[in-house]
C-alpha cells in the first residue's frame, strides 16, 4: 500500500513541474497538464504532494538547504558553519541561494495547491478537501511573502485555469488582509461532519484539529502585523482566543526514511552530510548553546551532543555521542578556515571540530519530524498579545509556552523525553517578569523555533521583535554593512520570465532589492 501511495505521488510531482523559471514552451506547458486532469486523479494525493513540498521533501530540496538552513539559521545564530558556500552568517550574497525558495516553492507547493483549490471549490463532497487547501495556500503564501515581501501571489498558479503566465506582484498588505480573510473563512466552514482528506499527512483528516490549526495560524499571521496594525493584530489575537492548538495538536509531518527521496527528512539528510561535509561543519552556534547552558535548560543534553561525528571523512554517527550539558559548546558564527582575523582554527574556542556540538541524532533523523505550528508557538503568541494589548495573563500563555516547549521534544524520539517536573523547575527558575515580558516570551520563541529546525520562523518573528537581542557580525566583504539581513532579494531568472511585474515590486521595496531591504511589515 505504502508503495503504491508513494507512486502516485510521484508521478503526481512529476506533473507539476510548473517552474516560473520555465520559458520554452511557455503556454503548452501551463494549459495542458499532460500527467493529471479533473477526471484522472483523486485531489488528495495532490494534498499530500503540497504538504510534502511545504516540509521540503520533494527531490533533494535544495530550497530547505540553503533557505532553512545555509541561510535563516545562521542569520539566527542558531548554527553555525565554516564551509564555504555557507554564506549566511557572514552575510554575503549568494543570489543563487536566496532564489532557491521561490524557485522551489511555486511549482512544488504553490502550484499543486492551487490546483486542490480550483478543482474542489464547486465539489461539495470535497468540502473538507477544500477549506484545508485554503489554509495550507495561506501557510505557504505566508512564508514565501516573509521572505521577499510583494509576490506573486492572487494571480499565482492559474496559468492553466485563467491563462495568466505573468502575475502581477502583490503587494504584501494586501496579501496579508487576504491571508487572514481566506484562513479565517476556510477554519469557520469545516465541518466534522464531512469528509475527511485522504491524503493528508499531517493530521490524518482530522478536521477538529484542523480547526484549532486555522485559529492558530490566523494568530500567528496578525501578529506579524505587531508594527504596522497593532489593532487587526489585537482584534485576531481575542478572536481566537480559547480556540488555538491544545498541547496534543502540534502540526507535524512524519517522514519515513525506507520511502525513498520523496519522503526523507531534507533537514536532516542535509545535516547527515549527504550534500557535501554538513554532518562534520555545522554545529549549533556558542550564540544558542550559551544561552542553554547559562540557564541550566533541560533542552541542552537532549538538543546537543559532542562527539557525535569524529572524522570529517566518515558519515557514521558515533553511537554514544557525549550528551553532558558541561561538556557542551557552540561553533562561533561568521568564521571559516582562511580569512585573516575570521580564522576558526586561530579562535580561542577551537580545540577541535568533534568537541563543538551538533544537532543531537534525536533530532536529525531520516524518518524524523518536520514541525509546523506547535502548541509552545501558540501560546508564546498569545503571551506577546497579552503583554502587548492586555488580553489575559501573560504569565500564564508564557508559563505554558515554555513548559511545552520542553517537553513537545519527545515527539522527535522518546529518548528526548523531558519529564513535566523538569521542565516545570526550570519556569519556575525562569520567571515571568513583565518589565522584560516580551524579550522574555521572543526569546524562548526562538529557542523553541530553533530546536524545530524551523529557522524561517525564528528570523520571520526576530524581524518583527527584536529578540533576541542578536550581536550582528562584520566579516569582511559583507553585503549588508554588518547588520543582520532583513529580506531576501527577488531572483535573477524573474528578469527573464516576469520583468514588468519584478520591476514594479522591486522599485517598491523600502532600503531598495537588497539583504538590507524589509518587507512591508518589518517597520523600523
Amino acid at each position: 500500500m505504502k508503495k503504491q501511495f508513494l507512486k502516485h505521488i510521484t508521478l503526481l510531482s512529476a506533473g507539476l513541474l510548473l517552474s516560473t523559471g520555465c520559458t520554452k514552451n511557455f503556454i503548452e506547458r501551463n494549459t495542458n497538464p499532460n500527467s493529471y486532469n479533473q477526471t484522472n486523479f483523486d485531489p488528495n494525493y495532490m494534498l499530500t504532494s503540497a504538504e510534502l513540498g511545504y516540509t521540503g521533501s520533494n527531490d533533494f530540496a535544495y530550497e530547505t538547504w540553503r533557505g532553512n538552513l545555509i541561510y535563516c539559521a545562521t542569520f539566527m545564530q542558531g548554527l553555525s558553519s565554516v564551509v564555504s558556500y555557507w554564506a549566511g552568517d557572514k552575510y554575503l550574497l549568494n543570489t543563487g541561494y536566496t532564489a532557491a525558495y521561490w524557485e522551489k516553492a511555486y511549482p512544488d507547493q504553490v502550484k499543486p495547491i492551487v490546483d486542490i483549490v480550483e478543482w474542489t471549490k464547486t465539489k461539495p463532497e470535497h468540502k473538507n478537501l477544500y477549506q484545508i487547501s485554503r489554509i495550507l495556500r495561506a501557510l505557504i503564501f505566508e512564508r514565501i511573502t516573509d521572505l521577499y515581501g510583494d509576490v506573486p501571489y492572487s494571480e499565482a498558479g492559474l496559468g492553466y485555469y485563467q491563462k495568466i503566465f505573468f502575475p502581477k506582484y502583490d503587494k504584501q498588505e494586501a496579501i496579508y488582509a487576504d491571508l487572514l480573510k481566506e484562513v479565517s473563512e476556510a477554519t469557520e466552514a469545516l465541518d466534522p461532519a464531512g469528509d475527511k482528506p485522504g491524503g493528508d499527512a499531517i493530521y490524518q483528516g482530522d478536521i477538529t484539529k484542523w480547526k484549532k490549526f486555522g485559529y492558530s495560524l490566523q494568530l500567528r499571521m496578525a501578529m506579524r502585523l505587531t508594527k504596522v496594525d497593532p489593532e487587526t493584530a489585537k482584534s485576531y489575537a481575542q478572536k481566537v482566543a480559547g480556540k488555538t492548538l491544545t498541547i496534543d495538536d502540534d502540526a507535524f509531518l512524519r517522514h519515513d526514511g525506507a520511502g525513498g527521496r520523496t519522503t526523507n527528512n531534507r533537514n536532516s539528510q542535509v545535516l547527515m552530510g549527504d550534500g557535501g561535509q554538513e554532518h562534520f561543519y555545522v554545529k549549533w552556534s556558542d550564540t544558542f548553546i550559551n544561552n542553554l547552558k547559562g540557564n541550566n535548560d533541560p533542552r541542552l543534553s537532549k538538543v546537543a551532543c559532542t562527539q557525535l561525528y569524529l572524522a570529517d571523512d566518515s558519515k557514521a554517527q558515533n553511537p554514544n555521542p557525549n550528551f553532558t550539558p558541561a561538556d557542551q559548546k557552540g561553533m562561533p558564527n561568521g568564521r571559516d578556515f582562511s580569512t585573516p582575523g575570521f580564522i576558526i582554527t586561530a579562535d580561542p574556542s577551537f580545540t577541535a571540530f568533534p568537541d563543538y556540538s551538533s544537532p543531537s541524532p534525536y533530532l536529525i533523523k531520516r524518518d524524523g519530524i518536520t514541525f509546523i505550528l506547535t502548541y509552545a508557538e501558540t501560546e508564546l503568541l498569545l503571551a506577546d498579545a497579552a503583554e502587548r494589548f492586555g488580553l489575559g495573563d501573560a504569565a500564564t500563555h508564557y508559563n505554558n509556552g515554555v513548559k511545552a516547549a520542553i517537553t513537545y521534544l519527545k515527539q522527535y524520539d522518546a529518548a528526548a523525553t523531558i519529564s513535566d517536573g523538569d521542565a516545570q523547575a526550570y519556569v519556575n527558575a525562569h520567571p515571568y517578569n513583565s518589565a522584560t515580558g516580551l524579550e522574555q516570551i521572543n526569546t524562548q520563541y526562538w529557542i523553541h523555533t530553533c530546536t524545530m529546525l524551523d529557522f524561517y520562523e525564528a528570523w520571520a518573528n526576530y524581524r518583527r521583535t527584536g529578540y533576541p537581542a542578536l550581536v550582528p557580525l562584520n566579516f569582511p566583504n559583507n553585503a549588508t554593512s554588518g547588520t543582520i539581513p532583513r529580506r531576501f532579494p527577488y531572483p535573477a531568472f524573474e528578469a527573464v520570465n516576469n520583468a514588468e511585474n519584478l520591476n514594479v515590486a522591486r522599485a517598491a521595496v523600502t532600503g531598495g532589492d537588497f539583504l538590507t531591504g524589509r518587507v512591508w511589515w518589518d517597520k523600523q
